[in-house]
């Protein structure tokens, strides 16, 4: 479970910023609803003692925003969960954003909430959510309160995590955990093993519910391009509407292919996804090959850490000299 508090973070957040260590504090603001958490920058005790919350909605992976956060004079105060720092070392690997603009705080992670599945089961109006050991407690406008097991509403990042340990901070909240063995390439494999017919079918109906609305584009902590090729009218890919079915998987293989080797498997694309497409699996696909091929590699369990992809050596294998069950001839 959690073991660090709002409280906790809250005061960590008002020291730092009362100290000058920073200048302004990236976190969590609380909106309506219990699950209506965003992204917010804190530059005040004020602010962050009216709006500052942190609790199992708090998702959102922080280390995309440093790049513009960092363009700002001063340092800002970042809190990293397990599956951030590893974005974190990531988008510092490739330069994105200057490290000592930036102070980070490792807070522990054992999952949090997957909001559209926590709307469907409570869609009337949630006003509290708290996690009781392994239930769920909820509070809602008309319906009052009621629980169930927690695990109904992890997402599948959180359920297949691969590493409670963060791996980048300049303090720790808490006690770090520890990378995981968990089975996250089990649908990976399981696609794999259905016909062409069959794993064409399951991506048609998945990618067909796509409304080109980016969002998945735009939260990736591994898409920073300033200029996206289907952003750029000379590409000939620019428009969002989709024309015919080919369209809406080229956008999403396109993408599938540009952070081969730079994704983290952070579950963003997923979690943000307005028609619930499991689109980490694309990413998830690239990670087995690359550990198969390559051996294992985790992006961004280090700074300056290359990728196999990025990296050469004479004895790479070619992917024919890869044997069944990954091991090389």
């Amino acid at each position: 479970m959690q073991t660090v508090t709002r409280e906790q973070l809250l005061s960590k957040a008002v020291s730092l910023l009362s100290s000058g260590t920073v200048n302004r504090v990236l976190g969590w603001k609380k909106g309506d609803f219990a699950y209506d958490v965003t992204p917010s920058v804190f530059e005040t005790e004020s602010e962050l003692q009216d709006s500052f919350v942190y609790n199992i909605f708090c998702s959102a992976n922080f280390s995309k925003y440093l790049i513009s956060e960092t363009q700002k004079e001063g340092r800002v105060l970042v809190f990293l969960k397990p599956c951030d720092s590893y974005s974190f070392n990531q988008l510092l690997t490739e330069h994105r954003f200057d490290r000592e603009r930036v102070y980070a705080v490792g807070i522990p992670c054992d999952g949090m909430m997957d909001t559209a599945s926590v709307k469907a089961l409570a869609p009337d109006g949630l006003t509290h959510a708290v996690r009781d050991g392994e239930q769920l407690k909820i509070s809602t406008l008309y319906d009052g309160e009621t629980s169930f097991p927690f695990a109904k509403v992890l997402p599948d990042r959180c359920k297949l995590c691969k590493s409670k340990k963060v791996v980048v901070y300049d303090e720790m909240l808490g006690t770090n955990g520890d990378i995981t063995d968990a089975p996250r390439f089990e649908e990976v494999v399981r696609l794999e093993n259905m016909t062409e017919e069959e794993r064409y079918t399951f991506w048609q109906k998945e990618l067909s519910r796509c409304i080109r609305c980016n969002a998945c584009r735009d939260v990736c902590p591994a898409c920073t391009c300033e200029k996206c090729v289907f952003d750029n009218p000379a590409s000939g890919v620019e428009n969002k509407a989709i024309d015919d079915p080919f369209e809406e998987k080229l956008f999403h293989i396109i993408r599938a292919f540009h952070v081969a080797g730079r994704c983290t498997d952070c579950g963003e694309c997923s979690r943000v996804c307005p028609q619930s497409i499991p689109l980490h699996l694309l990413n998830r696909k690239f990670i087995y090959d690359i550990d198969r091929n390559y051996g294992e590699y985790i992006a961004g369990a280090e700074e300056g850490l290359r990728a196999p992809l990025v990296d050469y050596h004479t004895d790479d294998p070619e992917t024919d000299a890869v044997m069944e069950g990954g091991q090389k001839q």
